[in-house]
C-alpha cells in the first residue's frame, strides 16, 4: 500500500473514531450537567461512593470538555489539514485513554464500554504516530527535491 493510500486510510480511521468519541462525550457530558444525578443515562451514584464526588456535575463537565469538545477540535483540525493534526489526535487519544483508565480505578468497576473507549483512544494514538510519521517522511522527501 503506498503511503497516500496509507495517509486517507488512517484519516478517514481517525475522522470516525474522533467523532464517535467526540459525539458520545458531548452526549454523555452534557446529560451529566443537565441531570447530575446520572439519571438520564442510567448511572447510579452509587458509581461515585469510592470517588471524591457527589455527583456527575464536574465528571460531565470533565468529559463534555476534554473527550466532547477536544475530540471536535482534533477533528476539524485533521479536516482542514491544520498543521501539526497528527499530534492532535494523538493528544486525544492519551486524553480518552487516561480518561478511561481514571475512571476505571475511581469507580472501581470495568464495563464493556471501557473495552471499547480504550481501544479507541490507544488507535488514535497510534493513528496519530503513524499520520505524523508520514507527514514527516513526505515533507522531507518535498524539501530534497
Amino acid at each position: 500500500m503506498n503511503l497516500t493510500y496509507m495517509r486517507t486510510f488512517l484519516k478517514i480511521s481517525a475522522s470516525l473514531l474522533l467523532l464517535i468519541d467526540g459525539v458520545g462525550a458531548i452526549y454523555g457530558g452534557s446529560n451529566l450537567i443537565v441531570h447530575p444525578d446520572g439519571s438520564s443515562i442510567q448511572l447510579s451514584l452509587d458509581l461515585l461512593k469510592h470517588t471524591p464526588f457527589q455527583n456527575y456535575l464536574i465528571p460531565g463537565i470533565i468529559l463534555l470538555v476534554a473527550n466532547g469538545l477536544f475530540s471536535v477540535f482534533a477533528f476539524t483540525a485533521l479536516v482542514l489539514r491544520i498543521p501539526n493534526y497528527a499530534q492532535l489526535i494523538i493528544m486525544q487519544g492519551v486524553v480518552l485513554t487516561e480518561w478511561i483508565l481514571t475512571q476505571m480505578v475511581l469507580i472501581q468497576t470495568v464495563y464493556f464500554l471501557h473495552f471499547i473507549l480504550g481501544s479507541i483512544g490507544m488507535a488514535l494514538v497510534i493513528i496519530g504516530f503513524l499520520l505524523n510519521k508520514i507527514n514527516s517522511n513526505q515533507t522531507a522527501h518535498h524539501h530534497m527535491v
